[in-house]
């Protein structure tokens, strides 16, 4: 981890009332994927890892019967917050967590999370990816800034003084050391995309 995740939650909270605003088309495209994909049922439980504002969590809020997002931001999880109550939503929970600590021990059928996994470095990133699993949700759906070749130093997509993305190839066999078979890769961008890893 290139900084520490203090310093990772003071960054989110100075920009937590533009997030939404400043969102890129690149992170717009895995968000949209990101939801697609987990595709819950009213009998699912969705955790929500590094949940930011809650894009993800709410709106996965009508479909899902109950709604779990964490985060390390403060900031973030207001705004989260007063978007959930804007909408009257009562099936949705945020508070403070970490992807290895999470800070929920209740269940999760389905493991989501939306361009916060890269701030890890690898050994982090396994690390967080056996807690996801740790869970036994039936589909965990990652979309992040990763590698699907090798990045240009001269453009790297992302900002090497506070991210630390992984290749394709370093998630999936995390998810797979984890008893997950890999079921569906989107690249959106040769430095970001979704990967969908179910049960087997």
């Amino acid at each position: 981890m290139t900084k520490d995740v203090e310093d990772h939650a003071e960054r989110f909270d100075e920009i937590a009332a533009e997030y939404d605003e400043s969102s890129g088309d690149v992170y717009m495209e895995c968000l949209r994927l990101v939801i697609e994909h987990a595709d819950p049922t009213g009998d699912d439980v969705v955790l929500d890892l590094g949940c930011g504002t809650g894009a993800v969590a709410l709106a996965l809020a009508d479909e899902a019967g109950r709604v779990v997002g964490r985060d390390v931001s403060e900031g973030m999880l207001s705004k989260a917050r007063q978007k959930a109550s804007a909408r009257n939503l009562s099936n949705v929970e945020f508070g403070e967590g970490r992807f290895r600590d999470p800070g929920y021990d209740g269940e999760a059928t389905i493991v989501t999370s939306n361009f916060a996994l890269h701030h890890l470095d690898d050994e982090a990133k396994r690390e967080a990816i056996a807690v996801m699993a740790g869970y036994g949700p039936r589909r965990i759906v990652l979309g992040d800034v990763m590698f699907f070749g090798e990045p240009n130093p001269e453009e790297p997509f992302y900002d090497p003084e506070v991210d630390d993305p992984a290749t394709v190839g370093v998630l999936v066999d995390a998810f797979t050391d984890e008893g997950y078979a890999i079921t569906a890769v989107e690249m959106v961008h040769p430095q970001a995309g979704v990967l969908v890893a179910e049960k087997r």
